[in-house]
Parts: C-alpha cells; structure tokens; sequence
C-alpha cells in the first residue's frame, strides 16, 4: 500500500513536497510554476534566457543587434534579468499566497552570477528558493543568503556537495532548504555524470542517496533538510520505501518531464503530441551539448545528424607519418592533411555522398559535412552571443579574452537558437528536445489515454495518490 507523502515546512509554510524541474529558456515559466505552486507544490521559474512581454503581453523576441560577441553577451544578460524577473511576478500572482516559487539557474550559463542577482535584486520577497546545478555553484550560498533567500544546490553525488559544503555552504548553512540529488543516466536535460562513471550502466540511485544523506549528516546538517530525488520519478509508490526512510532522512520529489504535459505548460502542441508517442529508448544520453556536458533528449533527426556527423570523422596529421601516408584530396582545398588509406577511401565515398566541406575539429580530426550544413555552422559559430561560460562550439568564454584557446567544435551546435526555437513553435524534428528517460511512460500510463492533457492541479493530485 502506497504511504503517502506529507507536507513539509517551506519558507515558512507547509507545502506539498513536490518540486516541479526547472527547465531551461521558456520552458518553465510563469504560467506552469505558479499554477504548480497554487497546487501547493514548489513551482520553479526557469531564469535560464526566459521570456519577457510588451505592453500587449506579447512575448518579445530576443534579437542581437550588437556587432561584436562581448556586446551580444550583455544584450543577452539584460534580456536573461528582464525575462526572469517578468516571470516571476506573473508566478507569483497566479500562485495567490500558496505553495512557493523558486527560481532555476545553470551556473555555466554565461553570466550567471549577474543574473542572479539582477533577478533577486528585483523579486525580493517573492522567491522563495534558488535550484542551480550544472557546473559547482560555490558563490550560490553566498548569493542567495545576501538576499535571505533558501539555496537548493543540484548535485549527482555525495562527493560533489562535500567540496561544495566544505568550501562554502558550510558559511550560510542556515539558509540551505534542500540538497537535490539529480540522477545522471536519467534525468533530463544536462546530466552530472564524472569520468569515473559508465554512461552505459546506469546506477541504483539508493546508494548513492544514502550516501549524500552520510555527507550531510557528517557536516551537521539536519534529517529535516530534505533531498530532493530528481531523474526518473514518475509513480510516487515505486518509492513507497524511500518515504519516512531513517536511513534517507527527509525525502521530496522533483518532476521535470511530467509537467511538460499539462494544459499550463507553455510548449507547442506538437511537442506536447510527440511525448506521447515516444518509447523506451527513444531519449538519448549524449555528448553533444556545447557545455561539455552528458545531456539526455530526444532521439529525433535532430540529433541523429549530430550522430552521423560524428561518424564521418577521420583523424590527420599534418605531416606524412605512422599510417598517416596518404594525403587527402577531398573536402581540404589544396591544404595538406595526411590520413591512413583506409580513411581516405572514406572520405572519398563521403565526398561522393555530398559530404564535400571538411571542417577541423580540436582533436586533430575532421568531420565531413554538406555545403549547406557547413554555411549554417559557420553563421552559428559567428552569431554567438556569449550564452555559456564556455562554449566548445563557438570557443567563447566569459572570461578576459572570451575565448576557450581551443578551436571551435563543429560536431556541436548552437544550443541557446535551438532551444529557443523549439520552445516557440519552431519544427521539433529539426531541434533539441530535452526530456527525461522516463518519458516514454507517458504512452504507457493510462491517466494520459484518449489524449488527455491534465491540468497542473489534476497533476498533481493525481501524483498524491501514488500514481
């Protein structure tokens, strides 16, 4: 028989311990996150490039006019605040005084530490908390105290939030709500999987739960503080053992895929559809993101030519040596690159496909892509706008210089135009959609049959019930 969840204290009030994911550029905005939290739950604000609106309650188009990338960058932190700070409010409204707002950040997205407090700055008293993950968030505890707001740091294991307690955390304990533990083979979006970790052999996550709750309770901190399972939850009673653990202390829930699906969420209607006609398999966990980070989306064409691209990929050297005999004659221009023969017959076969522009990769290879695909890569790398900390795709860096020092990736792709383009009706077979791996149960899970699209409300009570 399934236990059942009980509230939690919450910035001051007792909430559902049910945490709606953020999830990145317009996706969680104020219309599902305040719906999530007049439910009682902890609804969050995505503050990762939201969108803001005109006088009309149009959404505003983010334009680049600048000319030089170092200008884009500060176009883009400025539309970062205002978005972030519109949706917010607009939240906070539709939650009517229940549950509470928290707002998300990457903490490699490019200027993140300006954003958060240009957004706190402006929202003070009406967020609650603050989730980052995605890099090692030293400065949020400091940050987010400075404007007595609770921190939610994301991390995939017990080691991570050790350095970061000891380093920092430790300094604002008091204002630590809750430590997510994000799953890394199965959450969706970016995904915190180390080197020592087998992307292939996703792990038991109770472990490794227990094991962070060992690294809390050894820097002192509370059973009361909750972590925060993240990364696969769909049926609250398949957790029927975690709820009211001694061994896990206090336990919550995040959701990130499930509340792409409710009449609030703001994505296309033909996202929505295809959620509901993916199966097991269909996410992938990659490594093309421009972060340099494990991700997990749709295994759409989007992707798949990502895949493909890679595949058409030899390595060179730039003189005759070892194997590296032959030189190549395809796709190079004239230029000297020296491959093995069997690469060359390669290359030349990709040549013969249509695969005729051979562009350098920072490895030493080169991968062999269409004309047309060569020119797109090219205007993207050129039309960065600084979204990241650091970009394998473009080389920028937020830092003096702005540059990575290493060369631009074109095995990657610019990731803030596609995502803003699929979160605003752009094709979805021609861009990255991030889901969870646990999508596929949306096909299976009866509460979804005749095309039933609940509202946030019915979501969430259907959740309570263990379902």
């Amino acid at each position: 028989m399934f236990k059942g969840v009980r509230p939690i204290l919450y910035g001051g009030r007792e909430v559902w311990p049910l945490i709606e994911g953020g999830k990145g550029v317009a996706v969680s905005n104020h219309a599902s996150s305040g719906a999530w939290a007049a439910a009682g739950g902890i609804g969050t604000v995505s503050a990762v490039n939201a969108d803001s609106y005109d006088a009309d309650g149009r959404i505003i188009p983010q334009v680049y006019r600048a000319l030089t990338r170092r200008e884009r960058h500060e176009e883009l932190i400025e539309y970062a605040i205002e978005g972030a700070v519109q949706q917010v409010k607009r939240a906070f409204e539709i939650a009517g005084g229940k549950g509470a707002i928290n707002i998300n950040v990457l903490w490699e997205m490019g200027g993140a530490q300006r954003v958060l407090h240009g957004v706190l700055e402006r929202t003070r008293g009406l967020v609650a908390g603050v989730t980052c993950g995605a890099g090692m968030p030293y400065r949020l505890s400091e940050i987010a105290a400075s404007y007595n707001v609770h921190y939610l740091p994301i991390v995939s294991s017990g080691r991570a939030f050790r350095a970061l307690w000891k380093r920092a955390y430790s300094k604002a304990s008091e204002w630590l709500a809750a430590v997510v533990y994000e799953d890394p083979w199965r959450a969706g979006g970016h995904n915190g999987l180390s080197n020592a970790e087998d992307p292939l052999k996703p792990e038991d996550p109770y472990p490794r739960v227990k094991a962070l709750r060992e690294t809390m309770r050894e820097g002192g901190i509370s059973d009361d503080v909750p972590i925060v399972m993240a990364g696969g939850v769909w049926f609250l009673r398949e957790w029927n053992d975690w709820i009211d653990n001694p061994e896990l202390g206090t336990i919550a829930f995040q959701f990130g895929t499930r509340p792409l699906l409710t009449q609030e969420s703001p994505i296309p209607q033909d996202w929505k559809t295809h959620l509901t006609q993916l199966d097991e398999g269909d996410i992938l966990l990659h490594r093309f993101s421009p972060t340099g980070f494990y991700s997990s989306a749709v295994r759409n064409p989007f992707l798949r030519n990502l895949e493909a691209r890679s595949e058409r990929q030899i390595a060179f050297s730039g003189e005759a040596a070892g194997d590296h005999q032959y030189q190549l004659d395809v796709g190079v221009k004239g230029k000297s690159f020296w491959v093995t023969r069997g690469d060359l017959l390669r290359a030349r076969e990709w040549y013969g496909l249509g695969f005729t522009s051979a562009l350098k990769t920072p490895d030493n290879t080169l991968v062999f892509v269409t004309p047309e695909e060569m020119k797109t890569i090219r205007k993207d790398q050129a039309d960065c706008m600084g979204c990241l900390s650091q970009c394998s795709f473009s080389s920028w860096a937020d830092m003096e210089g702005n540059s990575t020092g290493r060369l631009a990736d074109p095995r990657s792709f610019c990731i803030q135009k596609t995502l803003q383009d699929i979160a605003h009706g752009g094709p979805i077979d021609q861009n990255l959609m991030f889901a969870g791996h646990a999508a596929y149960r949306f096909k299976q899970d009866p509460f979804y049959s005749n095309g039933f699209v609940p509202s946030v409300k019915q979501l969430i009570d259907r959740i309570l019930t263990g379902d």
